[in-house]
Parts: C-alpha cells; sequence; structure tokens
C-alpha cells in the first residue's frame, strides 16, 4: 500500500522517498497548485533545482521523459506520468513579502516558503520550487501571466525517485489571484511504487 498523506489548504508535508521509488502529487479538488521541493537525504548543500533542470533539459516545459536535476546537475527525479503537462520552473515560493507586493496583505498570511521549512525543518532564505499544476503563460515579448490551473479532480504528477531524497509539498496559499482558481484547496501526497503510474 502506497503511503498516503492530504495536505490541508495552505499548509505543507514532508516525507522520506527512497532511491526507486515514486511519488506523486493528487490535486484533489482540480486547479490547485503543489510546490514541490526536495533535498538528497543526507547531503545538506544539494537540493532540487529548477535553474538546473531547465538548463538540462534545455526546455522551461516539463514532459515524460523528463528529469529533475539537483544544484550539482545529478538526476534527482524522473518524470514518469503527467496528468496536466502544464506545470512552473520559474516562480520561486509565495512568501510574505510577495502577499506585502502585490496584496498588501503578508502579515499572518499563510505562505509555501514559511510552509517548506516548516515541513524540513530548515530555514532557506528563498525557495524554487517546481510549481506542479501551475498555468504559467509566457508570452513573445517575454512577459508572463499566471492562468488558473487546468488540473481536475484527481489529475496526478508522478516521478520516480533517482536517489533518496527529502521531499516537501505545499499546498499553495495564494486565492488574491488565478493561480489556484481564485481559492485553497487540499492536496493528496503518495509515495510507493508501480500502482502510483
Amino acid at each position: 500500500m502506497p503511503q498516503e498523506i492530504i495536505i490541508a489548504p495552505c499548509t505543507g508535508a514532508m516525507v522520506q522517498v527512497n532511491k526507486g521509488q515514486y511519488v506523486a502529487v493528487e490535486d484533489i479538488d482540480g486547479g490547485q497548485v503543489a510546490d514541490f521541493f526536495a533535498e538528497a537525504l543526507g547531503q545538506d548543500e544539494e537540493f532540487l533545482s529548477t535553474g538546473v533542470t531547465i538548463d538540462c533539459n534545455e526546455s522551461l516545459r516539463l514532459k515524460v521523459g523528463d528529469m529533475l536535476y539537483t544544484n550539482y546537475y545529478n538526476p534527482m527525479f524522473d518524470v514518469v506520468c503527467d496528468d496536466v503537462g502544464e506545470h512552473d520552473l520559474l516562480h520561486p515560493s509565495c512568501r510574505r513579502e510577495m502577499f506585502d507586493f502585490f496584496y498588501h496583505n503578508g502579515e499572518g498570511h499563510p505562505n509555501c516558503l514559511d510552509n517548506l521549512n516548516r515541513s524540513l525543518g530548515r530555514q532557506y532564505a528563498i525557495l524554487h520550487p517546481l510549481n506542479v499544476f501551475m498555468n504559467t503563460r509566457i508570452h513573445a515579448d517575454g512577459s508572463i501571466a499566471v492562468l488558473a490551473p487546468i488540473s481536475r479532480p484527481g489529475d496526478r504528477l508522478v516521478l520516480r525517485a533517482k536517489m533518496d531524497a527529502r521531499v516537501a509539498v505545499a499546498a499553495c496559499s495564494v486565492s488574491e489571484s488565478q493561480c489556484n482558481a481564485g481559492r485553497c484547496t487540499a492536496l493528496r501526497l503518495l509515495v510507493g511504487g508501480k500502482e502510483l503510474v
């Protein structure tokens, strides 16, 4: 049986994933972004890098067969199943300062940076996660727009671990824009074998 964690809206959770195991992020209700971050187990200085992932895949988009890489250019996860095909590798985790900048409401607002740090027991100053299900449009002039996710209830992204890792996932806390279709809902995090595919 897979290990299952329900991540309540505007919260986060951490789970250990061993090399060869599968990890799935499932959108329970549809339209919810998941901030996905991971550290190499026992290697405090090695972690998921979206910048290196863009570099190595030579693409701003992920597809089945692509790899997620660490800051040391080591393969960390490969993408084995994707019901949505729309994820974001550009944006940092939302944080108090982001809410202040855009919405003037950062004081006391739940945010993904705090939720990921709390889940990991760390204090990263900034995090660049894989924003699962986040629907970012890049226009020809270089401008970007965040649209409502196209994920539907039960849609999943399934990754296979290429190394032992600590995985932290946050259910994004932005309800002020279309990032989460204007509302924050729960996610399901699953760790197991091929039954997740």
